[in-house]
């Protein structure tokens, strides 16, 4: 094992998933690796840059049917094509729509391969993270899904236990329903409640098809939900269920979309509450998997308030040293925000101003919104570990 190294992969290729005047605008992974790239974060020893290359059609029908792959490659030569959900707003067809996915699911196969190998320690591919991808169907602004096309090669090469974490404000529906009937991978997903955000799924009694009981967690927080009940939620549950699991491998997704800047969902996260979440992502993986961490993205649509911030958090995170938030944005990226995105408001450090607080759950008290769902989802899925849903203790 390559102690302490981290593999980073990126290439501008992976910003051809472009599908136009679209909530998923490529420039918040270019202002990501930018912003990262001038503090210094893609410069520290032990960090590796990767190439990756395509994911090819054998990789990809692990997860997707093949006549799938067929329509979208098609789609995009026919203007009035319908069906397998493409042709949508949600998810508009696009030149070269085919190449530019298998494009992310070869990113996010190089990292996961690069921490599976002992290459690397850690690895991260922030244009990765299309989690609401189908076997068979384009779903949530995702074509072809790279964090389950990832896993199965895993799968294939020996892993026996991964561990799946979705923090992204949308449950992470694809990956759940790849491996719902698979013990190997447990899936866990914190999400903004199914009643109010789509995908309309992810409610705390699904827990896994016959044979797989207990290995997907669903924790669904009601709008609203701020840093405090959300990280009181992730310390009541996760850490207790992983331990349980004792994967082999952390696989993230970290979708910015928690923020309460993010136009498109309700939970009232700062940049602060994110970084605290790949703090606890980290050490959980060098507590349980000798470090072995792979994240991806996700959603996220403050394309310059928020995005750029909390993805270079996670880079630092898994490169080393977490950053001070109190660091200032470089006034060269500041200027690259502001000509990629006239209007915004471009963000001058890499905090919130909001530390966020740490509260323990503590079970028999009255509950507040956030411990129901908290309640709701350790009443489902702790016993079929062999843990006390009532028990406060870590």
């Amino acid at each position: 094992m390559a102690d302490g190294t981290t593999a980073v992969v990126w290439d501008e290729a992976l910003l051809s998933y472009d599908m136009g005047d679209h909530p998923l605008n490529p420039v918040r992974v270019e202002l990501t690796i930018a912003l990262a790239r001038e503090l210094g974060v893609l410069d520290r020893p032990g960090v590796s840059m990767v190439t990756p290359v395509p994911a090819d059609d054998a990789a990809l029908t692990r997860i997707h049917r093949p006549d799938y792959l067929e329509a979208v490659r098609l789609a995009p030569r026919d203007p009035f094509f319908r069906g397998w959900g493409l042709n949508t707003p949600d998810n508009p067809v696009f030149d070269h729509m085919h190449e530019a996915s298998a494009w992310i699911c070869g990113a996010t196969i190089a990292a996961a391969e690069a921490v599976w190998s002992g290459a690397a320690t850690r690895a991260v591919n922030v244009a990765g993270g299309l989690h609401h991808a189908m076997a068979a169907r384009a779903s949530g602004f995702c074509v072809y899904n790279d964090p389950a096309v990832a896993i199965a090669r895993l799968l294939d090469q020996g892993a026996e236990r991964i561990a799946y974490v979705d923090i992204d404000v949308h449950h992470g529906d694809g990956v759940q329903a790849a491996f719902y009937d698979d013990p190997r991978v447990l899936t866990i997903s914190l999400h903004e409640s199914p009643l109010t955000l789509f995908p309309g799924t992810g409610y705390p009694d699904e827990t896994g098809g016959p044979g797989a009981e207990g290995t997907a967690v669903n924790i669904a927080l009601p709008p609203a939900t701020s840093d405090a009940g959300w990280l009181r939620a992730f310390h009541a549950i996760v850490p207790s269920v992983v331990r349980a699991f004792q994967p082999q491998l952390l696989f993230t997704q970290c979708g910015a979309d928690s923020h309460r800047l993010d136009p498109l969902a309700d939970l009232r996260l700062s940049v602060d509450g994110q970084r605290a979440a790949y703090i606890a992502l980290r050490e959980l993986a060098d507590e349980l998997c000798d470090g072995k961490w792979v994240a991806t993205g996700g959603g996220g649509y403050a394309l310059v308030e928020v995005v750029p911030r909390a993805w270079t958090h996670l880079l630092a995170v898994a490169t080393g040293d977490p950053l001070d938030p109190l660091t200032p944005t470089p006034p060269t990226w500041r200027k690259l925000a502001a000509q990629r995105r006239p209007g915004s408001v471009v963000p001058e450090t890499l905090t919130d101003g909001t530390p966020p607080p740490v509260e323990r759950w503590q079970p028999g008290t009255t509950p507040d919104p956030v411990d129901k769902a908290i309640l709701a989802t350790r009443m489902e899925v702790f016993p079929l570990f062999g843990l006390d849903p009532h028990d406060g203790r870590d």
